[in-house]
């Protein structure tokens, strides 16, 4: 990263905002930024050496413009889960979720496209309730969804407060280590890829069995009875044992038998099962390899 701060460059962008231009996102990683006339001249999450600039440098892009060339598809993954997806890729890649509860529905994660087909659909699915996301590079146009419905209240770490480039009074920052949304639904932070990254547990999912709703970390291989952690993914920069041995033991406190990650691996990007056990086989496998 460049030997400016993430705060300057943060206050930077916030400095650039204006009232009368768009929302500038990202076109690499996704993230949305305050109004401005102009793009920022920064992406302070690219900089960051867990992400990376485009070969083309810094690149940007609105909503606008991305609801001309993108669409969502929402899919049922099981009773009560709907996974979202943007076609074609933008940004990172990931997908989100609807996960629907008796107290009301929860958004974990986020994709940078929103628009008028997908606030329908979602509002026939019950709506948002509440948002959490794992990790600054789901951010993306967070704002636009809590808005969209009601200003859902948006859960992050305080630790990653310096990463929300677009602040906002419906961001609301917790601490400590775990905190429950809507009754029922456990999220945990286990730090690591982020210093604030958080998992969340849907017990009811996978038929009862509990579902880790994990983000990239863990991250599921190509073999789907296999997980990894990494400091950096596209850099390839590994999580040190200590880290490893917390995040389990983070993990290991949880009950869940399945777990989803934000991509498609081979169609699916799920462990269905014996979620907990491959956890910890890929843990103990990790730390022998850097050992």
């Amino acid at each position: 990263m460049r030997n400016t701060s993430i705060a300057a460059l943060a206050t930077l962008a916030t400095a650039e905002a204006a009232t009368d231009g768009p929302c500038y996102l990202c076109v690499t990683c996704g993230t949305q930024f305050p109004e401005s006339q102009k793009p920022p001249e920064h992406c302070p999450i690219c900089e960051d050496e867990r992400q990376y600039v485009g070969p083309d440098g810094q690149e940007w892009t609105t909503l606008d413009r991305l609801r001309t060339t993108h669409k969502n598809t929402i899919k049922k993954e099981e009773e009560h889960l709907y996974s979202i997806n943007t076609a074609p890729k933008f940004g990172i890649g990931q997908r989100a979720f609807l996960i629907q509860t008796p107290k009301g529905n929860i958004l974990w994660d986020c994709v940078g496209l929103i628009d008028d087909e997908t606030i329908g659909r979602i509002r026939e699915l019950g709506g948002i309730a509440e948002i959490a996301i794992s990790h600054p590079h789901y951010y993306t146009s967070m704002v636009e969804w809590s808005r969209a419905f009601s200003n859902a209240p948006i859960h992050i770490h305080e630790a990653e407060r310096p990463w929300v480039m677009r602040p906002d009074p419906c961001v609301r920052f917790w601490k400590g280590e775990s905190q429950t949304l809507l009754g029922s639904l456990p999220l945990v932070r286990t730090g690591g890829h982020f210093e604030g990254y958080q998992v969340l547990l849907w017990p009811a999912g996978a038929g009862g069995r509990g579902a880790l709703m994990a983000g990239d970390q863990p991250q599921i291989c190509m073999d789907p009875k296999q997980v990894s952690f990494m400091w950096s993914y596209p850099n390839y920069i590994p999580l040190n044992a200590p880290t490893i041995r917390h995040i389990l033991k983070c993990l290991d406190a949880l009950d869940f038998d399945r777990i989803y990650g934000a991509f498609f691996v081979r169609g699916k990007g799920i462990v269905p099962t014996r979620g907990k056990e491959v956890v910890r086989r890929s843990a103990e496998r990790y730390i022998k390899a850097i050992s």
